[in-house]
């Protein structure tokens, strides 16, 4: 890939994504990153990033533009660079969770390709599990994006209106996921293990269980049936997580973070 791309709001989530394509192999694409306080993206210019506070001359430079700012910021980034982009060249991706394509139109008029995508923080470790939909992208353009994502992880083509669920599953996951993994850990310490090795131990056991699910493509029960034999140890952690409410706090989590992104 021999393109620009303009990573336009380069805080947690930006920086992450800066960060895996710098990492990612088969990629090198010229980036630039911008960021009103440029002291925090400042080291990025050391592994060759561009890294400026002017939006519009990222815009104008690039052939790929993406947003990560946040929401309530879209239409004024919009607004201030729309003269620099090329509507027949450029793609725009947001990364702005809850601003729909109908209304970027409104800001960037009908002929742009653009598309959203709903990365997480993993893209810093090239594991993220990117959630894109597009509007009027051709087949080129789609296998772009794809690939510029897929570089950092994996991706998946939803319908539009999945995007905010997909925010909550995939984004805000991550910080699910981690705090399973600290309980895994203050446990680990409760019967005897140093923090150092319980943090070891849970953290590649739940890479291990990921794994067993993405290269398996099995349901977890079947995984699970396979670690539980009768009167077994297993089984007895499991009734009592589920006891407390283990499944159904998690379940009710995630739709408590849906309703308040869908309010």
């Amino acid at each position: 890939m021999n393109k620009t791309i303009a990573l336009i709001g380069c805080g947690n989530l930006g920086l992450s994504i800066v960060e895996g394509l710098l990492d990612a192999p088969g990629i090198s694409p010229q980036i630039i990153a911008t960021r009103r306080n440029l002291k925090a993206i400042a080291h990025l210019a050391d592994r060759g990033v561009t890294v400026t506070s002017d939006n519009k001359l990222a815009a104008r430079q690039a052939d790929l533009i993406i947003l990560a700012v946040k929401p309530y910021n879209v239409d004024k980034v919009l607004a201030e660079i729309a003269e620099a982009i090329d509507h027949e060249h450029d793609i725009l991706v947001s990364a702005a969770t809850g601003v729909t394509i109908e209304a970027m139109r409104k800001l960037t008029g009908p002929t742009l390709s653009i598309f959203r995508a709903m990365p997480n923080t993993a893209t810093h470790v090239n594991e993220s599990i990117t959630c894109l939909c597009h509007d009027n992208a051709n087949e080129e353009e789609v296998a772009l994006v794809t690939q510029l994502f897929d570089s950092i992880g994996s991706t998946l083509m939803i319908d539009e209106h999945l995007m905010e669920a997909a925010t909550i599953l995939g984004a805000c996951g991550i910080a699910y996921a981690l705090r399973f993994i600290r309980a895994m850990i203050q446990g680990g310490i409760q019967i005897g293990f140093s923090a150092e090795s319980a943090t070891r131990i849970a953290s590649q056991t739940v890479k291990g269980a990921a794994e067993l699910l993405v290269q398996r493509n099995e349901h977890p029960e079947q995984e699970i049936d396979k670690v539980t034999t009768p009167k077994g140890c297993t089984i007895v952690g499991l009734n009592e997580m589920e006891h407390a409410g283990f499944s159904s706090s998690l379940i009710k989590g995630i739709v408590a973070s849906y309703n308040k992104i869908a309010d």
